[in-house]
């Protein structure tokens, strides 16, 4: 039987990323995003539901997460899902937390007074390519090519 576990979340982060680092040096980034969901009820009335997703960003994409993603900013997240269970110390009781792991993510927004960095929303570890606003017809614009003094530096302004 085939097997998939694969998870795609659009949302705002509800705290600043906490980066730690693994004794071999690995770095781990962990945040949390809340997802809304609108809808209209049964009465007509609208209503929104909040879900809040613990997240965990390893190695170079957790260091960008925690470098360029503040309190609210929006972030596409694309990740597996993973069950951890442990034992409660003081208690003795079996306790677990599903949450998501980061594979790719996109950085969202102007990457202007959201907390991001320039060109933050050019994209993370992957790319995303969602809903788009403009009419299937109308041409992609030209990307502008940049002058020859920042094509010698181009490796060092790459975030990630």
């Amino acid at each position: 039987m085939a097997n998939l576990n694969k998870v795609m979340l659009i949302g705002n982060l509800t705290r600043d990323p906490e980066l730690r680092v693994t004794p071999k040096g690995t770095a781990i980034c962990t945040f949390s995003l809340a997802v809304n969901r609108k809808f209209r009820d049964e009465s007509g009335a609208d209503r929104e539901e909040v879900t809040y997703v613990d997240i965990e960003a390893w190695g170079k994409s957790g260091e960008n997460i925690s470098k360029y993603c503040t309190k609210g900013r929006p972030l596409f997240v694309e990740g597996r899902l993973r069950l951890d269970q442990w034992e409660d110390k003081n208690t003795k009781e079996k306790r677990s937390r599903m949450k998501v792991v980061c594979e790719n993510f996109q950085f969202l927004g102007s990457g202007r007074g959201d907390g991001g960095a320039p060109g933050a929303g050019e994209g993370g570890e992957g790319r995303f390519s969602g809903p788009q606003s403009r009419p299937a017809s109308a041409p992609r614009p030209a990307a502008p090519a940049p002058a020859p003094a920042q094509q010698e530096n181009l490796d060092e302004d790459v975030p990630f």
